[in-house]
């Protein structure tokens, strides 16, 4: 199954107030497998950049003035996502400067239903948890020592890393002990099924009569016996 796990940074909190994308980083998975293939892009947004969004990505208005306009190369990017569904930490935000971006450009916007959250997956999982991108790589063991600012791309392979685990992991020592089970098993069948495999007389298994008379004896010598 094709998935993407993307992440946007922005001038801000809310599109409907003016606010744009400038930074979108996906990456491509299969079967919750990275495959390696990624997209990146950083936009002009055609205006200002606020101090406090820029303290987050560190991402200035110089820095994207001669960056492409989203309309310019919105097929890359929709190319790139195919119809695969979308997964976002704290997915609305995303899916909002997405569909905003889109409609600027008259565009046809994201179905909503193509929208996997993992804020909701990890409260689910992990109910009255921190469910911020840095508590669950700690949590999850993720390393995440480069990382300085919010970035795009960096964050949506972080995600990608969480998402695996929120769905359970990839349990590579359960897979590798069911490997080897299977592999004894076919190895014990291999020797039952031998045609020079020696050959030994049926066990008996009902007691002689000389062992019932040394378990009577036994039995005799027991004081104060629990069964009376």
């Amino acid at each position: 199954m094709r998935e993407i796990v993307f992440d946007t940074e922005t001038t801000g909190l809310d599109p409907k107030t003016g606010d744009r994308m400038v930074e979108i980083g996906c990456v491509e998975m299969v079967n919750l497998v990275p495959t390696g293939e990624v997209f990146h892009a950083y936009y002009n947004p055609e205006r200002d950049m606020p101090a406090g969004a820029e303290a987050v990505h560190g991402l200035s208005a110089a820095f994207l003035s001669d960056k492409p306009l989203f309309r310019d190369t919105a097929h890359e990017l929709i190319d790139f996502i195919g119809d695969a569904p979308l997964i976002a930490h704290n997915a609305g935000f995303d899916f909002a400067f997405l569909n905003a971006e889109l409609t600027l450009c008259e565009r046809e916007a994201i179905c909503m239903s193509r929208m996997v959250d993992t804020v909701a997956m990890a409260k689910k999982r992990h109910p009255g948890a921190k469910l911020s991108l840095d508590a669950l790589c700690s949590r999850y063991g993720i390393d995440r020592s480069h990382r300085v600012k919010h970035g795009a791309l960096l964050d949506a392979e972080l995600l990608a890393q969480v998402y695996v685990e929120l769905k359970g992991g990839r349990q590579i020592g359960l897979e590798l002990a069911a490997e080897r089970v299977q592999v004894i098993e076919q190895e014990v069948v291999a020797v039952r099924q031998a045609p020079d495999r020696p050959r030994r007389e049926p066990r008996a298994h009902s007691p002689s009569e000389e062992e019932l008379a040394r378990h009577r004896k036994f039995m005799s010598g027991i004081e104060n016996p629990l069964w009376g």
